[in-house]
């Protein structure tokens, strides 16, 4: 029996995250809130699920919570009334410049960012029964859902709309809601921008016939002309419907922390989520771009001092002093 104890607790030893075992915890908050989006959304999928696998590592009260999505989240841990959050690189910039909606003409300089979690594709669903199948056969005064209001897809998806010539009703909504509307009528389109597979549109797929829209080059230019997005294709096995890769947009998003949390605490942190991707892949398949060497991904955000000691010294990360908040 004696040996069966002290196997098992190597055992349990050896488990444990390599970092929990001697890091100074002086200032550590007791709990902590990951500001996510509204649910039915990939931000809320992987937020909560990351909030929870931090928690239970480190032994620290902690959860997703549901919010307005990227604009919200900047806002949201600039002051502190969330410890984390998560964020695309468009709303980002424009938080830090001051022309957040939230609060114009506040720069949010007190997010800061924590480490890279994937590209957030923008996607158009409808039903295949409206009959649309491209961005051109959208009809004049379609009702389409943007996501919530104050979200990345909120935020850049009627502009890109505009520029591709489409003229819309705007609606707005969590994911899960504008899903069911769809469903019922309600709605002709829903524009998403959000980590694919969106559990939106995969529970669509199990409940109706749908159409995933991808954009023509000529669209996928125009956009990237004119928007903070970059080249994506939304692989065929995501969904279902998919039966060959449909070319998109994205944009990356970022986990971010006040710049003012405990450095050890935010080091920890990233430690936690970035020593196991299995895990991560676990929570939400578009964790396989939550890797380390896609720290190079943010030009926008400062970097917590925490989270750049980490990829300094484990991804070999050449991060600036000036991008560095405090230095």
């Amino acid at each position: 029996m004696k040996a069966l104890s002290i196997t098992a607790i190597v055992a349990a030893s050896l488990a444990a995250p390599v970092f929990a075992q001697d890091e100074d915890r002086s200032g550590w908050p007791d709990s902590f809130t990951v500001g996510t989006a509204s649910q039915g959304g990939t931000y809320f999928a992987y937020g909560s699920g990351w909030a929870n696998l931090v928690a239970e590592e480190l032994g620290i009260s902690g959860g997703g919570e549901v919010t307005g999505g990227p604009m919200q989240n900047m806002a949201l841990v600039h002051t502190g009334d969330a410890q984390f959050g998560m964020t695309t690189m468009g709303p980002a910039a424009e938080s830090a410049n001051g022309t957040n909606p939230i609060a114009p003409g506040l720069q949010m300089t007190n997010a800061c960012a924590m480490f890279p979690m994937y590209q957030t594709p923008f996607s158009v669903t409808t039903l295949s029964s409206s009959g649309i199948t491209s961005i051109s056969e959208i009809p004049e005064g379609a009702r389409i859902g943007f996501g919530p209001a104050g979200s990345t897809s909120d935020t850049y998806f009627p502009r890109m709309m505009e520029t591709l010539g489409v003229n819309f009703e705007r609606r707005n909504g969590g994911w899960s809601d504008l899903g069911g509307q769809l469903q019922d009528g309600l709605l002709d389109v829903i524009a998403f921008a959000a980590g694919v597979p969106v559990p939106a549109v995969s529970q669509l797929e199990v409940q109706t016939d749908v159409n995933i829209i991808e954009f023509t080059e000529e669209e996928q230019a125009a956009i990237m002309e004119a928007y903070p997005v970059s080249e994506f294709d939304i692989d065929a096995s995501t969904y279902t419907t998919l039966e060959a890769p449909a070319r998109s947009v994205s944009m990356w998003n970022f986990a971010i922390a006040n710049c003012e949390l405990p450095e050890s605490f935010v080091e920890a942190v990233v430690d936690v989520i970035m020593s196991d991707n299995e895990r991560m892949v676990g929570i939400h398949k578009a964790a396989a771009s939550t890797v380390p060497e896609n720290w190079d991904k943010n030009g926008v955000l400062k970097w917590h001092p925490g989270a750049a000691k980490w990829f300094k010294e484990n991804a070999g990360a050449d991060i600036a002093d000036d991008m560095i908040h405090g230095m």
